[in-house]
């Protein structure tokens, strides 16, 4: 992929990401966190993302920032997704949105990149009959990606 997006910086063993969102808002600390849903094999991680609270440290996934910057921040997510895979015994990714808006936004940029996510990237989507694989037109509502080996 050769998208814009926001340099980061891994902390918590590619655990986590963190990068500024630069806008009509100002800097907004953004946070991406991988963690960790089981022990057994295939491993699975849950995908979050939202921005940090200065004060408590805590990530917000609820808050719309509205920082006229989305394609460059969800292009942020998805380079994070590859750093993460490169550094991970090849985990199942899970990711939703937190509203069913969100989730079909993350849908619409899955879409728009599903022949170079393919190259790389097993993807599947959650939909009313389970996990099947991805593919355009279907609303899911949870998304799974795993590396190709």
């Amino acid at each position: 992929m050769n998208l814009e997006r926001y340099n980061y910086s891994s902390i918590n063993h590619f655990k986590e990401y963190e990068f500024y969102s630069e806008g009509p808002k100002g800097k907004i600390r953004k946070t991406i966190r991988f963690t960790k849903l089981n022990d057994e094999t295939p491993t699975i991680y849950n995908l979050g993302f939202g921005d940090k609270h200065a004060d408590t440290g805590l990530v917000d996934d609820n808050v719309v920032t509205d920082n006229k910057d989305r394609s460059k921040v969800l292009a942020t997510v998805a380079y994070s997704v590859i750093e993460f895979s490169k550094h991970h015994d090849n985990p199942f990714i899970i990711a939703t949105g937190s509203t069913p808006a969100r989730t079909r936004l993350y849908q619409m940029g899955i879409a728009g990149l599903l022949e170079e996510i393919k190259i790389d990237f097993q993807l599947y989507g959650w939909a009313d009959s389970g996990w099947q694989s991805f593919q355009r037109k279907i609303n899911y509502k949870a998304f799974l990606i795993k590396k190709n080996k």
